[in-house]
């Protein structure tokens, strides 16, 4: 899922190196005001809420601008993301587009110069107070290209985090009750065990077990910690809480059985189908399921948050940029705000997404309604962590590494943890020598 696509960051980085592109802007420094035609490019599927919401944002900007040509493209996510730099430095390139967010993606390409500088827009059409803190993170970058502060470089218009799912029926059927904090989810996979049960579906081929040891260091985390690890304000101890925490507790969690080991060798598609099939009572994974598990299980689901988190893995979805040489830059801020549109926001959220400007009592189903409310507790309590593997390109397969090895038990927390530590500081240190 949303995660995996992280791995294209580094043949990104060498593809930009390689090629040393600059941007070349608009020929004649303008924003393409008298532009008759619009560009746009996104890779969300036609059935998605993204895809169904961003179709009618297409559709009013057609009625709003009735003398300009759209031409939309669906792009596969691998095309954009290993090409970015050579295909929006072209004449071929999107006038706007979506891209992924973070340091190894929209961090870079604004260092290169090929984003549009959307700091101004931001202001003038009120992005900057739609957005919270924690999602504007990801639609700034500085000079170096590291997200947080500096320049808006793109706009999100939804959001993503990382839950917990459950099937209702099987908590039912061993007395057991949702928990609100974590000793009281550790007693009830306790209970579950006990009646032979593997309490919680994992993944350790992909990003589910890199999630679930976040979502463990995150308990004992704050914000510090995040800003540390995520935007290196100040060096992070890897043999130190909270990241010790999360890792000698994941391996207790395996010892104990609440995660199976034979889930080392499984894949982020096992887990999900384990769960829609009602063989797993829970799973700790992100927003971007919820869709599917809407159309796809049969049997009495829901969700909660992170039992005692005040942390959790998410951020904004991705964004919405303007290539550094689009000739139409004021009909993309158009079509971007657009998107931020309260109509458009309620597609987002009545389609089981997560919108960022939504007012909840618009959204009809209770279940849509509630994943809204739960992402804009965190959001508005600045709750958003990011994701482990963002910190440096690269890093998404050193942490599958690291978790397979703890799941299946060939390593020690300890060693878990010298081996995800140095990758993380080359990275820094590379990312800082710019």
């Amino acid at each position: 899922m949303r995660r995996i696509r992280r791995i294209a960051a580094a043949a990104l980085v060498a593809a930009l190196a390689t090629t040393g592109l600059t941007a070349c802007g608009d020929d004649d420094g303008g924003e393409g005001a008298d532009a008759t035609s619009l560009k746009l490019w996104h890779y969300e599927g036609a059935n998605s809420a993204m895809g169904v919401a961003w179709d009618r944002a297409i559709e009013i900007f057609k009625q709003e601008h009735p003398n300009v040509t759209v031409t939309f493209e669906r792009k596969a996510f691998e095309q954009v993301q290993q090409n970015a730099g050579m295909i929006i430095n072209s004449a071929e390139g999107p006038d706007v587009m979506e891209y992924n967010k973070g340091n190894a993606t929209a961090g870079l390409l604004s260092a290169q110069g090929l984003l549009t500088d959307l700091t101004d827009e931001a202001t003038r059409r009120g992005w900057d107070k739609a957005l919270s803190p924690s999602l504007q993170t990801t639609a700034r970058y500085d000079d170096k290209g590291v997200m947080g502060s500096g320049k808006w470089f793109g706009v999100p218009n939804y959001g993503e985090y990382v839950m917990v799912y459950y099937n209702k029926d099987l908590f039912a059927k061993h007395g057991v009750t949702v928990p609100t904090t974590l000793d009281q989810l550790t007693a009830a996979m306790d209970t579950l065990v006990a009646k032979g049960v593997t309490p919680l579906g994992t993944a350790g081929a992909e990003y589910p077990a890199g999630q679930l040891f976040y979502q463990l260091a995150l308990a004992k985390a704050d914000r510090a910690f995040v800003d540390n690890y995520q935007l290196y304000k100040n060096p992070v101890d890897f043999h130190a809480d909270p990241l010790k925490y999360g890792a000698d507790t994941f391996a207790e969690w395996v010892r104990k059985g609440y995660v199976a080991k034979d889930s080392a060798s499984a894949k982020a598609e096992d887990m999900g189908t384990a769960f829609i099939a009602g063989k797993t009572p829970m799973i700790v994974s992100g927003s971007w399921w919820f869709g599917r598990f809407k159309s796809e299980i049969k049997f009495n689901w829901d969700t909660f948050l992170f039992p005692g988190n005040t942390l959790n893995a998410g951020s904004s979805g991705n964004l919405w940029v303007v290539p550094a040489n689009s000739k139409a830059k004021s009909l993309a801020y158009d079509f971007i705000d657009i998107t931020m549109r309260p109509e458009i926001q309620a597609l987002i959220g009545n389609n089981g997404g997560v919108p960022v400007a939504a007012d909840a009592t618009k959204i009809s189903d209770p279940k849509d309604r509630k994943l809204i409310e739960d992402f804009n507790r965190i959001s508005s309590s600045d709750g958003l962590a990011f994701y482990p593997d963002w910190p440096v390109p690269g890093y998404y397969d050193v942490l599958v590494a690291g978790f397979q090895g703890l799941i299946n038990q060939s390593k020690t927390p300890d060693q878990v943890l010298d081996a995800i530590a140095k990758p993380y500081a080359d990275g820094v240190a590379e990312i800082k020598r710019g």
